[in-house]
């Protein structure tokens, strides 16, 4: 019973281990898609920094366990990414939610809309 819970414990960690690395991947092909004039427009540092912060997160993620110190830092670099600088270059680079892709945004109306048109037209409030 105890090496099935054991087993268990290690599969649960291994594939916890695996999504990290998984999303550490998507980040660092996320960052390594975006031009490097948003970076800079956005003020977050430079393409290569976050490629080389990335790419370092990545790799300690696949081969260390995620038990130990640097896995866990890697992981911090990745959330920062995520949730600061993707939206930031995002924003800048001007592709927005559907911007650029066929039957997107701009694909059937052909021009963009206002900030404050909803999925179905303007939202005009209460009025």
């Amino acid at each position: 019973m105890d090496d099935l819970l054991i087993t268990a414990f290690f599969s649960v960690f291994g594939l916890i281990s695996l999504a990290l690395f998984l999303f550490a991947l998507f980040a660092f092909v996320d960052a390594a898609i975006r031009r490097e004039d948003a970076y800079r427009a956005a003020d977050k540092n430079t393409k290569a920094f976050w490629l080389i912060i990335l790419g370092i997160a990545a790799a300690v993620m696949k081969l260390f366990s995620i038990m130990s110190f640097l896995p866990v830092i890697g992981l911090i670099a990745v959330i920062v990414y995520m949730v600061d600088v993707r939206p930031a270059v995002r924003a800048v680079s001007g592709r927005g939610r559907g911007a650029g892709r066929i039957g997107g945004r701009f694909g059937r109306r052909g021009g963009g809309g206002s900030s404050s048109d909803g999925p179905y037209g303007p939202y005009n409030g209460r009025r």
